[in-house]
């Protein structure tokens, strides 16, 4: 008897296994068939499932490298990817150091942004689910200090709902909030976008910011690190020829294991 009810609950588990794989699969497979915005750099849009950047999901943005409360680097890569999306974006934000002159050079012009200005960090995160409820826009992108797993997985729900993106933008001001930023999220992607210091070019003027852009989490894929060229007015990134092969254009391995 105690042989025949072992066999039972090991049966019994490998039928809760199975379930619970093909279920995995089902949803990795429903991830991967949303439709996706591409970065235009192959080397890049190889690494995301569906060949770019999903368009119905949460993203994460943060900025790595000094002054990195300040999230020039992430802000701009973050204008470049709603530069090339169709439809007005709405930023949500509760400070006033949006440099609009800054979105134009990284192809987003002020005429299309939405402004919504909340004064306090509590109303940025249901400003952003209440933009998501409306029809039309082409992303959704909020300033956010907190954002635990019931709130991101909030925005996930009606980002998938509305099929529009939405981006997190995470700012911080003290070491405390920093430490923040490194809990988990519903997020499908999470970004640092830090300053590459590279060689100073021939004359002033002449030559794109560089950036290290690391994407610390994927759903569907793996960390991955890349040196770009910053966003032109276009908000399209591109691949230096001169560090194509190099060893920082390499997966990341430490992000990866930990």
């Amino acid at each position: 008897m105690k042989m025949s009810w072992a066999r039972s609950m090991r049966a019994g588990q490998k039928d809760v296994f199975a379930a619970l794989r093909q279920e995995i699969r089902r949803l990795d497979g429903d991830f991967r068939q949303r439709e996706t915005l591409s970065f235009g750099v192959k080397a890049l849009d190889r690494r995301l499932p569906g060949g770019g950047l999903p368009r119905g999901a949460l993203h994460e943005i943060t900025e790595g490298g000094p002054a990195a409360e300040f999230s020039g680097s992430a802000t701009l890569f973050t204008a470049g990817i709603a530069a090339r999306l169709k439809g007005p974006i709405l930023w949500c934000l509760n400070r006033r150091d949006l440099f609009a002159p800054g979105l134009v050079n990284a192809g987003l012009h002020p005429d299309r942004v939405i402004y919504a200005e909340t004064f306090r960090e509590p109303d940025i995160l249901p400003a952003m689910e209440e933009g998501l409820r409306e029809k039309g826009l082409g992303a959704v992108i909020g300033e956010v200090t907190r954002l635990g797993l019931t709130a991101s997985r909030r925005l996930q729900l009606a980002a998938e709902t509305s099929g529009v993106p939405v981006f997190a933008l995470r700012r911080w001001w003290t070491m405390a909030e920093r430490d923040l930023t490194g809990l988990p999220t519903a997020a499908v992607t999470r970004w640092q976008i830090s300053p590459f210091i590279s060689q100073a070019p021939p004359a002033p003027g002449l030559g794109r910011a560089r950036w290290h852009v690391d994407l610390l989490r994927c759903r569907g894929g793996e960390p991955y690190s890349w040196i770009l060229e910053a966003c032109d007015a276009k908000g399209r990134l591109a691949l230096p020829a001169d560090l194509a092969d190099r060893p920082d254009q390499a997966p990341r391995r430490r992000a990866a294991a930990g």
